[in-house]
């Protein structure tokens, strides 16, 4: 695979030591309701269009409910040239850390 899928609790080290732009995968809705701080919302549904949003020399972090829409748009995102890590678990795990 051409990306890396990472713990929720290293996501913080990743934000502060490799500069990444954190992009939540839900619809606007779930997004609304609560999503990991600065993340930008771009629904998975959305994302081939925004593509214009993505700067290829910029580092992404995806996330999204459960892990598996994010483990596809990493996929993708890798193919065509992005670098790209994905939250194992999505805001799930996240919130199941915080909650600890």
């Amino acid at each position: 695979m051409c990306f890396e899928t990472i713990a929720v609790k290293t996501l913080n080290t990743y934000m502060q030591s490799f500069d990444y732009i954190l992009i939540d995968l839900r619809d606007e809705v779930d997004y609304r309701r609560g999503h990991i701080p600065t993340a930008i919302n771009i629904p998975y549904d959305d994302l081939m269009s925004n593509m214009k949003q993505l700067v290829k020399g910029r580092k992404y972090i995806l996330y999204c409910d459960r892990g598996s829409m994010s483990m596809l748009a990493s996929k993708e995102l890798c193919t065509l040239g992005y670098s790209i890590l994905n939250v194992y678990g999505g805001i799930h795990a996240y919130r199941g850390v915080l909650e600890r």
